[in-house]
């Protein structure tokens, strides 16, 4: 059997890859592996807003119940309110069941241990091994010793905790939401309007199959255009599982990841709550976002892409701060994952706090160019030991000097090398990744 858990869970076409039969199995396994099994034990499981998400739960639900562990239902809920719950409510784990920002026929599951965070990798791993071995070696008990359901009313919980993050009100502001039509959708504006925000929302009316459809944080263009159509002080958006945010000044302006740990990360600073002047990002990071953060002596510890890799890094050197260009920032102070509503009231926070607007608070940084090409090749991990392809790379490294970079990686399910260069003046870098994207092909192209 290949690896079921990728990056973040298991993921695939819901009925099809990820099948009822995989979730229940996927149950049972997880609360053998994740819990006592004892008088008490415990699981708490929330999903999006997706269609199968109703078919995945009962077959999880089932799975779990039949190694005698109870159930605490959340109900339609963000994947960082899964968290959060796990946590707040001392269950054994959590599960959440969606596909983030894919489109609705795919959808995943995720675990998430009793502490809240995400499973490592050699728990993911015995799951894994159990399946593939031992599966038929479970005990199945009967009687009194099979698990029960409850409904748990997580909605205002982490309601309550999500306002209690921050100590402003948010009176005067008006915000534009967009909810992706997903877990976001009931949540975000109930947040913000118990905040005292002036709230316009779109894309929240949910039917299962609307779920990141021309909306929410990978279409940006949508908030923009409603942040200028309601004459909004700024737009945050979300995706599916709501715990990306991207955001819109009033002009219009995207404010990615980058933008928002930055200006973050200088508020945390002056109030002496940023852990050792540090915060975590990966590869993709802007170079004018390390930039300005050496401009403020800020620490930019660097991790390979992927919200896991930076969590275990922020815990690894206890940065309180931390995250992704797109949106995956986590607040280690507050939560225990990324989560995009978390991240937007911290945000406009730091707006009533200073007094500026978005606009002005962008200007903590300039954004490089980046220029991305993407390369079929032969063999996508050769080109660590190619000779012509190193010295491309040093040829090019040479050329834009301290004031840029080159980064090149291959990808994760594709033949394909990306190169990706960056730095301040643009005609420059299309000569270097053009030069360089010439030997790739000549060496290793298809």
């Amino acid at each position: 059997m290949g690896r079921l858990f990728g990056t973040d869970g298991v993921r695939g076409v819901a009925n099809a890859d990820l099948t009822p039969e995989l979730a229940f199995r996927l149950g049972r396994v997880g609360a053998y592996v994740l819990t006592t099994r004892s008088p008490g034990s415990r699981i708490v499981i929330g999903k999006d807003t997706r269609i199968s998400g109703d078919m995945l739960e009962a077959a999880l639900v089932s799975g779990i119940l039949s190694m005698g562990v109870d159930v605490l239902r959340l109900g339609v809920i963000s994947t960082p309110g899964v968290a959060y719950l796990t946590k707040h409510l001392r269950a054994d784990a959590g599960v959440m069941i969606s596909a983030s920002h894919n489109p609705v026929e795919d959808n995943g599951i995720k675990f998430f241990g009793g502490d809240g965070f995400k499973l490592l990798d050699d728990i993911e791993d015995r799951i894994e091994d159990i399946l593939a071995k031992d599966e038929e070696n479970l005990p199945r008990p009967i009687g009194d010793g099979i698990g029960r359901i409850y409904d748990e009313p997580a909605f205002e919980r982490y309601v309550r905790f999500l306002v209690s993050t921050v100590e402003h009100r948010f009176e005067g502001l008006h915000i534009v939401l967009d909810c992706a039509n997903g877990a976001a959708s009931a949540i975000a504006p109930e947040v913000f309007r118990r905040l005292g925000a002036k709230v316009t929302v779109v894309h929240a009316d949910p039917d299962g199959v609307n779920i990141n459809v021309g909306c929410g944080s990978t279409h940006p263009h949508v908030i923009q255009q409603a942040v200028l159509m309601h004459d909004a002080d700024l737009g945050l958006s979300f995706d599916g599982d709501a715990d990306r945010l991207i955001a819109v000044d009033s002009t219009g302006q995207v404010i990615d990841g980058d933008f928002v740990m930055a200006i973050c990360a200088s508020a945390l600073k002056e109030e002496g709550k940023l852990a050792g002047n540090k915060l975590v990002a990966t590869v993709m990071s802007n170079l004018g976002f390390v930039k300005a953060m050496e401009n403020l002596d800020i620490q930019v510890l660097r991790t390979a892409v992927g919200d896991r890799y930076v969590m275990e890094r922020m815990r690894t050197d206890h940065a309180v701060l931390g995250g992704e260009q797109s949106g995956h920032i986590i607040f280690l102070d507050h939560t225990t994952t990324g989560d995009g509503i978390l991240t937007a009231v911290q945000l406009v926070n730091v707006l009533v706090k200073t007094g500026k607007p978005l606009s002005e608070l962008r200007k903590i940084m300039t954004r490089y160019p980046q220029i991305l090409e993407n390369v079929r090749v032969s063999d996508k991990h050769a080109w660590r030991d190619n000779e012509p392809i190193q010295a491309a790379l040093a040829a090019g490294e040479a050329v834009l000097g301290n004031s840029g970079r080159v980064l090149v990686r291959e990808s994760g399910t594709e033949p394909i090398v990306r190169v990706m260069v960056e730095g301040p003046e643009e005609t420059i870098l299309r000569k270097v990744v053009a030069d360089i994207v010439k030997v790739v092909q000549a060496e290793l192209g298809v």
